[in-house]
């Protein structure tokens, strides 16, 4: 397991993370949600190594993380990682050896890559001459052509066509089912919701919601009802505690007749606008 355990970090005047704490089980996809800014590529880059914490703790199966842990990690960050002039099935061998792999694991390492992700006829061009989609699958194949215990991916579906977004998912549930944790940062709202097992929401650099997608979803809509009359659009209503939802039914029935009447489940998109929105009148 992946423990984030108090993080703190500061630049300047500005706080970056404020007691950042949730934990990722291996074996889970989880997903990192906040707006621009809110933390989250601090909290990967301290997670890797390549920044440090002002305070809190990283913990990989209860032990803090040396140099030798985080050699068994893999990071794909937002930005291009890659060398633009080298070609595509070097690159991944190069990495993979920095890994530790010997040459002959590390060739058919990247070979099988090359080829899960589509796009083994490129492994003689560099890496320039590759539109940004399959860059994108370059830079997936280098986190993970050393067989990481646990990967950490910041907008991994950024600039991916849906058969992109399709390939990537399967690779990654497939290293979820071996076991692999998995943390990665999107925007893309409606795929973290298809494919994560559980998300961390932050803004301002603290934690304002984390658990099961269907945990988070049925906790809002406890007291939010969609309601529709015929020949009206839907609403959604949202009853004070204690007040009887059906109370609120038959208040309906007295305006015409109800064509729909039903528990709103809302959308991640809607919790997160919802999280973050309490969070900013707190």
């Amino acid at each position: 397991m992946l423990e984030i355990d108090g993080l703190t970090r500061h630049f300047g005047a500005t706080t970056a993370l404020d007691g950042l704490t949730f934990s990722v089980p291996e074996g889970a996809l989880f997903g990192f949600v906040g707006r621009n800014g809110a933390g989250k590529t601090t909290a990967m880059r301290i997670v890797l190594g390549v920044l440090s914490a002002d305070g809190g703790a990283v913990r990989w199966r209860g032990e803090a993380i040396d140099r030798r842990t985080r050699a068994r990690f893999g990071y794909m960050p937002e930005e291009r990682g890659l060398y633009p002039k080298m070609q595509v099935g070097e690159q991944l061998v190069h990495f993979a050896r920095l890994h530790g792999l010997q040459a002959a694991p590390a060739a058919k390492a990247a070979d099988h890559l090359l080829e899960r992700l589509g796009i083994s006829d490129r492994a003689g061009d560099k890496v320039e001459a590759l539109s940004l989609g399959n860059q994108q699958r370059v830079q997936l194949a280098v986190a993970l052509v050393h067989d990481p215990e646990l990967l950490v991916l910041d907008e991994p579906f950024s600039g991916l066509d849906p058969l992109g977004v399709d390939v990537l998912a399967e690779v990654l549930r497939e290293r979820t089912r071996a076991g692999v944790a998995v943390l990665f940062s999107s925007h893309q709202l409606e795929l973290v919701e298809r494919l994560c097992d559980a998300v961390a929401i932050i803004e301002q650099g603290r934690l304002v919601a984390d658990g099961k997608v269907s945990d988070l979803r049925a906790k809002a809509s406890r007291h939010r009802w969609e309601l529709q009359l015929e020949g009206e659009a839907l609403e959604v209503v949202e009853l004070p505690d204690g007040q009887d939802e059906q109370a609120l039914l038959d208040e309906a029935r007295g305006r015409g007749r109800v064509v729909r009447f039903a528990k709103h489940e809302p959308p991640l998109a809607e919790l997160f606008r919802d999280v973050v929105e309490a969070k900013a009148a707190a």
